[in-house]
């Protein structure tokens, strides 16, 4: 299913049992922006169908559009969004790009995201890969060399190898390339991109001879057509689900999910305050219904506190972070 679709049904289904959200002053008929993550794209999404629906005058409108995680920062560091979506960490270069232009931002994580490689379900010699083989299919001296699966392991058939991941604006590119390759943005160029992640999906549902990566929402939208690889990073394979995520088993590939405010907007437009509020008070239901890991209630709570302290900036030093877990995520957050 696309996950636009996915959204619509959910909240429909789900926004009973929400939080209702705070009646936004007078300047209601205002816009709030927000673009950036596809990975974060269906729970603000959520989010913002079920806000419209909770408000009685529902004048807001809320446009949520999808430019990668580095795209978004771009606008969001020119002062064109409110909020930006981010499947990563706001890196130097984009911490620089912001105080130059002025702009504080409040940085709030939402959800724990299981990266999942993919593979069609018609493919019947895959089950698990390792790190070493991703890097294998992935790195630069890969690209147009490594194109059939039996030169990645030598048991898989000799099949045409078709890759298909997002693009360089993605903090899914940037997180996947840093877990497998050692440096982020390292990937050969000759495969099928996409910042979309639902073209993704129907790409290596079609093609039995596919592999991809994205968000774990949009396996869990699509598992009729996908089929999910255990990952070995030296441990043995583990597959990706809420359980092993939150024991801290899905290693490297569990990571943290965020949202960064306009600190100015958050004072400046209620109904942008009112959003965000709604947001977090409502994330672990959103969150669990898009197909995301949501953090424990502690973690929305302290998130809650931040936004309404204002407390600007971030805790990763401006770099993203591998084998976080969740409870350092909190402890980092909690210490703030």
């Amino acid at each position: 299913m696309d996950v636009r679709a996915m959204v619509a049904v959910l909240v429909v289904l789900g926004v009973g049992g929400l939080a209702g959200a705070q009646e936004p002053s007078a300047s209601s008929g205002q816009q709030i922006k927000v673009d950036g993550s596809s990975t974060v794209f269906p729970i603000t999404q959520a989010a913002a169908k079920a806000f419209k629906s909770s408000q009685a005058d529902k004048k807001t409108e809320i446009t949520v559009d999808v430019s990668g995680t580095s795209g978004g920062f771009k606008k969001f560091c020119a002062g064109q969004t409110d909020i930006s979506n981010a499947s990563r960490p706001i890196l130097l270069k984009e911490m620089e790009a912001c105080k130059q232009a002025g702009i504080a931002y409040i940085e709030l994580p939402v959800a724990v995201d299981a990266l999942t490689v993919v593979v069609n379900p018609k493919n019947d010699w895959a089950e698990a890969i390792t790190l070493e083989e991703l890097k294998k299919m992935w790195e630069p001296d890969a690209q147009k060399k490594v194109t059939r699966w039996k030169q990645v392991r030598a048991s898989w058939p000799d099949r045409p190898l078709a890759l298909y991941g997002p693009g360089k604006d993605s903090g899914t590119f940037d997180y996947f390339t840093e877990a497998a390759m050692g440096k982020p943005g390292v990937s050969r160029a000759d495969y099928t991109a996409s910042e979309d992640d639902d073209v993704l999906v129907q790409g290596v549902g079609k093609d039995t001879n596919a592999l991809g990566y994205f968000g774990y929402a949009y396996y869990e939208a699509n598992k009729e057509r996908l089929k999910a690889l255990a990952i070995d990073s030296g441990k043995g394979p583990v597959i990706p689900s809420r359980q092993t995520v939150e024991k801290n088993q899905y290693r490297p590939f569990s990571r943290p999910l965020f949202i960064y405010v306009n600190a100015r907007a958050s004072q400046e437009k209620p109904e942008l305050r009112a959003f965000v509020d709604f947001y977090l008070k409502n994330a672990t239901r959103l969150v669990s219904l898009v197909g995301y890991i949501p953090l424990p209630e502690t973690g929305y709570q302290v998130a809650s506190g931040h936004f309404y302290k204002g407390k600007v900036g971030t805790v990763y030093g401006g770099q993203t972070q591998l084998n976080l877990t969740i409870d350092e995520l909190l402890r980092r957050d909690a210490t703030f």
